[in-house]
């Protein structure tokens, strides 16, 4: 692993949480995600499993866990299960986790063999009457590739036709969604490393810099600082900026344009996410300063609602509602055009046509309730944005906020925003 190693305690608490769930006489079973192929004999490299490294910490592929919380042998319990090392491995693909290291890493007292997996499911199955199969049920998912979690579920149905079969992530996605103390450090540590890699493009920000160039100074820092990229980071300049996936970024950042800016720093598997536009030549213009402006006033009044019991639906659409009063005032749409403003039909929707934000942590998109409510400990992102193509400007800003009893925390408010200090930074380079 390339991150610092993380206190086994926080996985050992995540499997309490979730065994707190389970009813009697259940068997739960979490998988390492697939290794895919790339071309050739090429695969990428593996993506660790949010819900396994949640309850483990293991990183390793064909990794399996499974919790029996009333198995008549204690040390059948929880096992985790690992690929066993030998020689062959250790030359072409490095040193696998033993035992002992494994239990260190994750706390799982019992760890044993994959080849054992087998003989000990069928033991503790004919013991049990359901059994909990995990699956990736994100609602953006796209599920074409069968997870080696629901080839297994297959198999034991076929096998074990008379149990009761479960969907695990509808105990999951509750409790991902609640962040530990732990777990927002080390979505800080993202974002301090994002904020630092964000410090070194405002350094090398200058026409004629090329959008690539940008992005190999985040993935410098990032490398430094024992991160990786939590997504694709989008660096798109002028009209760029108005793509909203935009990934290409290849071209010049030019003088008298706005470059949007959207990365995260992924460390310890926890991902950060923020969304800056600077302008190129050290200066906003009075319209795109009039645009910035109307989105920063959106993205606070969005964040002061991130609060203890709002629902998903009625944040982002309070934040349309603020939108389409700010187009007013930006001549983009008229007072009539405001007036038959609706949910079905925001009025902002061609200038600001996506989300207001999304739950963070173990994955860019991380699990969580659709429609909330918004808990204590859950983190999200705020992220309005104005798109306008026909003048070339793009703006999107965003920071990722924590939710608490006492109101929203920013975790991300060092990170320069105001458009003053942005300036100020860029002229003082």
């Amino acid at each position: 692993m390339r991150h610092a190693p993380i206190d086994p305690a926080l996985f050992g608490a995540n499997r309490d949480r979730l065994r707190a769930l389970l009813p009697p006489r259940s068997v739960a079973i979490v998988h390492a995600a697939d290794v895919l192929p790339t071309n050739g004999d090429g695969t990428l490299r593996l993506a660790p499993a949010a819900d396994l490294f949640w309850l483990t910490g293991i990183e390793q592929e064909e990794s399996v866990l499974v919790l029996a919380p009333d198995a008549i042998d204690p040390a059948q319990r929880q096992i985790l299960f690992l690929r066993q090392p030998n020689e062959l491995l250790a030359t072409w693909e490095g040193e696998k986790l033993s035992k002992d290291k494994a239990t260190a890493i994750s706390g799982v007292a019992t760890v044993r063999w994959l080849a054992d997996l087998p003989t000990v499911l069928h033991t503790l199955l004919c013991d049990c009457d359901r059994v909990w199969i995990d699956s990736n049920e994100h609602e953006r998912s796209s599920t074409e590739i069968e997870p080696r979690d629901l080839r297994l579920g297959r198999e034991l149905m076929h096998r074990y036709p008379l149990h009761r079969y479960e969907r695990l992530q509808t105990l999951m996605r509750p409790l991902r969604a609640v962040k530990g103390a732990a777990e927002i450090d080390l979505v800080r540590r993202a974002i301090d490393v994002t904020a630092a890699g964000l410090s070194r493009v405002l350094a090398a920000l200058r026409p004629g810099v090329m959008e690539y160039e940008l992005e190999a100074e985040l993935v410098g820092e990032f490398t430094r600082r024992r991160a990786r990229m939590a997504y694709e980071p989008i660096i798109g300049s002028g009209k760029n900026a108005c793509v909203l996936h935009y990934l290409d970024n290849d071209q010049e950042c030019r003088s008298g344009d706005l470059v949007l800016i959207d990365v995260g720093a992924n460390y310890g598997n926890y991902a950060a996410d923020l969304t800056r536009t600077y302008p190129v030549s050290g200066r906003f213009s009075a319209r795109q300063r009039a645009v910035y402006d109307a989105v920063k006033r959106v993205f606070d009044r969005a964040v002061a609602r991130t609060t203890v019991g709002t629902r998903i639906r009625d944040w982002k659409r309070a934040a349309q509602i603020d939108m389409a009063d700010e187009l007013v005032g930006l001549g983009l749409i008229t007072a009539e055009e405001r007036a038959r403003d609706s949910a079905e039909e925001p009025a902002c929707r061609r200038y600001f046509m996506h989300g207001l934000g999304h739950s963070l942590g173990l994955g860019v998109h991380d699990l969580a309730p659709q429609d909330g409510p918004f808990a204590a400990g859950w983190i999200m992102t705020v992220e309005p944005g104005l798109y306008i193509p026909e003048e070339g400007i793009g703006v999107r800003l965003e920071n990722d906020i924590l939710v608490t009893e006492q109101g929203p925390v920013d975790l991300c408010s060092h990170v320069p925003m105001d458009a003053d200090e942005i300036e100020r930074l860029l002229e003082a380079r």
